[in-house]
């Protein structure tokens, strides 16, 4: 059985919970072991956690869950942006697979509810598609 890991943004705790269900189920359609869960605080956080998980040789791959909404100021998209560059830059210097089930950015309220399982779901998908 092919083990992955996720890391998951807390700021939208209750949100990014109901995506780690729909993540677990999804790994378990592909026959993954989610052998470790990292909660980080928010966006900013998630490529550090994202290259130590890499680093593991016993991990093949993590999905990273969170959403980055809509602020007032352009904030968010430039973080966000930043965030995805470097997450997509960790993929290649390990030359591992990740998921990107981040929401955003830009997400507004009523964007976050639609697409709470389908990026969980895709996410880890896209994992499983990439270790076949």
């Amino acid at each position: 059985m092919s083990k992955i890991a996720l890391v998951c943004g807390s700021f939208h705790r209750s949100e990014i919970e109901r995506m780690l269900s729909w993540a677990r189920e999804e790994a378990a359609v592909h026959g993954l072991e989610i052998l470790d869960v990292v909660w980080v605080p928010g966006a900013m956080e998630v490529p550090l956690a994202l290259d130590r998980l890499l680093a593991d040789d016993d991990i093949l791959g993590v999905a990273c869950l969170g959403i980055i909404e809509k602020g007032q100021t352009q904030h968010g998209l430039a973080m966000g942006q930043a965030v995805i560059k470097t997450i997509i830059e960790l993929q290649l210097v390990h030359e591992k697979p990740v998921g990107l089930g981040i929401i955003g950015p830009g997400a507004q309220p009523e964007h976050i509810e639609p697409r709470l399982e389908s990026h969980a779901r895709a996410a880890v998908a896209a994992i499983a598609s990439m270790l076949q």
